[in-house]
């Protein structure tokens, strides 16, 4: 079980972590999460947990709890629309020189968006000529995105002639999984960012993906991680947003060119 104060304090620390406030109706879900960090720690109580969590004030297991409790449901070619119009981007675009355009899937999970994105750029401009970033908050889904193995089913919406172009079939062990090719993730990097604090150095951007995050934040929430994601932003890219998000009333300084894709105003 999982007490409504012990609930209180886990969902204070992870708001502070991450800005992400968790809703009272999360606490199932966050005590089913946690029970397995405590039975790690010889715990099978989850209060006792969080009492020694809150305690000992350890910043790897606080990084742990926030690891269990960000939501990393996704799989490749999420909102296909959003990559129509990747392509009908790059159709206006030829290839530069290495590292001329450049994408920053700025939550990017366990990696397939950002791996999708790249198996487009790989279409348009082969080898040379680009650069994806990834970045999330959560340290294990960006192990996860550097490893590029996947569950087969997350690829059901992959076109057929990508996934044989740009994926290795699992055999064995890894029987019902697939590997990204090398060629392409030595292409996409990966690192830990929090959007709602001081962004890493990892310079500006031709496209911004920034889908399926804004959801978690109030709009003072969402406009503070959109204008600051906005800086990375070229004064000729687009931002684009989940398309379920809107950042209309938010004040921000875009104008949508199509559904939930955004430029510099």
């Amino acid at each position: 079980m999982l007490s409504k104060q012990s609930f209180q304090a886990v969902t204070t620390m992870f708001r502070q972590v991450s800005g992400i406030q968790l809703s009272d109706a999360k606490q199932a879900l966050v005590a089913g999460r946690l029970q397995k960090l405590a039975q790690a720690r010889g715990l099978q109580d989850v209060d006792a947990y969080v009492d020694l969590l809150m305690r000992e004030g350890d910043a790897q297991e606080m990084v742990k709890v926030v690891d269990k409790l960000t939501t990393n449901e996704t799989y490749f070619f999420r909102e296909p629309q959003h990559f129509d119009h990747l392509r009908r981007v790059l159709a206006e675009r030829r290839a530069g020189t290495a590292g001329d355009f450049r994408v920053w899937s700025a939550a990017s999970s366990s990696g397939e968006e950002a791996y999708s994105i790249a198996m487009v750029l790989g279409e348009h401009f082969g080898l040379k000529g680009w650069q994806v970033v990834g970045t999330d908050l959560s340290t294990s889904v960006v192990d996860t995105a550097r490893r590029g193995l996947y569950p087969i089913e997350r690829a059901r919406l992959t076109p057929t002639p990508l996934l044989k172009r740009w994926c290795l079939k699992g055999q064995g062990d890894n029987l019902g999984k697939l590997m990204v090719a090398a060629e392409l993730r030595q292409l996409v990097r990966f690192e830990c960012a929090n959007l709602t604090r001081t962004l890493p150095e990892i310079g500006q951007f031709d496209l911004i993906f920034l889908r399926n995050v804004l959801i978690y934040f109030d709009n003072p929430g969402k406009a503070d991680i959109v204008k600051r994601v906005l800086t990375r932003l070229k004064p000729t890219g687009l931002l684009f947003t989940g398309h379920a998000e809107s950042i209309a009333n938010l004040g921000i300084p875009a104008v949508a060119v199509a559904p939930a894709v955004y430029r510099h105003a």
